[in-house]
């Protein structure tokens, strides 16, 4: 089986890769939209990412990817307790896809042959401690979206039909991606997803030449290569689970909640979850830089991705809400330490 690309090979995208970073970091940030043209590196990193985190222990053959074999649900009929080790789980989420599909439903062969009433598993069981990638978001019916984000909020499944009432823990690092000439998510949508980030085409030659080297040396020398950027993955790896391992320890100024609540005050936006977002990523930023506390330069590094998404459109403002939010936090917390001095 031919590994995944390597996570630190791909070109640029610095954004989108630093969004996953920090979801891998702290899942509840909320999963990361992706939107922009296609053949960007979307697919890519997300199954990159999840190449390169910590594989998981989990109990065989269970569809909840169970922890522990006292987290087996009943339902399950898992006769072994043996524990396995195995890849990060990423779970695609296909266009058309059924509610039942998604959450689960009775087993009709079971019910038809033994007369039993059993549960049969959805793609949210299969997603639990992984991740669940939904290519064009934007085309998905809202009511499966719907669905997805609060499962993806609370961290449960709760399946209540045909006699059955079966609840499994569903928690997972939800990844959406579209491209947005092709139509855009509700507001109320955009605004549950924890990170947004735009990713565009490479415009300069040497980008685009280095993409095209990188990727036919994966395809054509795929052992040479995968063994040529193990030790940069490994690197960041590391780093990653250094920052889990540390995020609990990052202090939180007083002023830091200050900040947040005053730039999403100045941005206009609707509601605290962007005030809580945007915390969230600054200390998963932080604990990723090997930081003790949070500070502004956190704030600022993550502001983009937590709050573009959560503006008001302004249809005297032509320029981007990645613009508008930096321009706001230059207006709110002044210029960098480093352009001061």
């Amino acid at each position: 089986m031919t590994q995944p690309f390597p996570f630190t090979a791909i070109v640029g995208q610095d954004e989108m890769k630093l969004a996953m970073i920090l979801t891998a970091i702290d899942p509840g940030i909320g999963g990361v939209l992706v939107f922009g043209d296609r053949g960007t590196g979307k697919s890519t990193a997300v199954r990159a990412l999840a190449a390169l985190l910590p594989p998981i222990r989990q109990v065989e053959n269970c569809p909840i990817n169970a922890a522990r074999p006292e987290d087996v649900p009943d339902w399950a009929h898992v006769p072994s307790r043996r524990m396995v080790t195995r890849p990060t789980p990423v779970v695609d989420l296909p266009l058309g896809v059924t509610e039942d599909r998604v959450v689960g439903a009775l087993d009709i062969e079971r019910a038809l042959t033994s007369g039993e009433k059993a549960f049969q598993p959805g793609l949210l069981a299969r997603a639990n401690r992984g991740y669940l990638y939904i290519d064009e978001v934007n085309l998905l019916e809202d009511h499966i979206v719907d669905l997805l984000l609060d499962v993806a909020q609370s961290g449960e499944n709760v399946v209540e039909r045909e006699g059955l009432s079966i609840r499994h823990p569903a928690r997972f690092v939800l990844v959406g991606s579209g491209n947005p000439e092709e139509g855009e998510l509700r507001p109320q949508l955009l605004d549950r997803f924890g990170l947004s980030v735009d990713v565009a085409t490479p415009r300069d030659i040497d980008s685009r030449v280095e993409v095209i080297r990188r990727r036919d040396a994966y395809d054509t020398d795929h052992a040479t290569f995968m063994k040529r950027w193990r030790a940069q993955d490994t690197r960041l790896r590391k780093r990653i689970e250094t920052a889990r391992a540390a995020l609990s320890h990052v202090v939180t100024p007083e002023a830091v909640l200050r900040d947040c609540a005053e730039l999403c005050l100045a941005l206009g936006a609707d509601g605290l979850r962007g005030e809580l977002t945007l915390l969230r990523a600054a200390r998963a930023h932080a604990a990723f830089e090997g930081a003790g506390e949070i500070g502004r330069d956190d704030l600022r590094r993550v502001a983009a991705m937590a709050l573009q998404h959560r503006l008001r459109r302004d249809p005297l403002d032509e320029a981007g809400s990645a613009t508008r939010v930096a321009r706001i936090v230059a207006e709110t917390f002044g210029p960098l330490r480093e352009a001061a001095e």
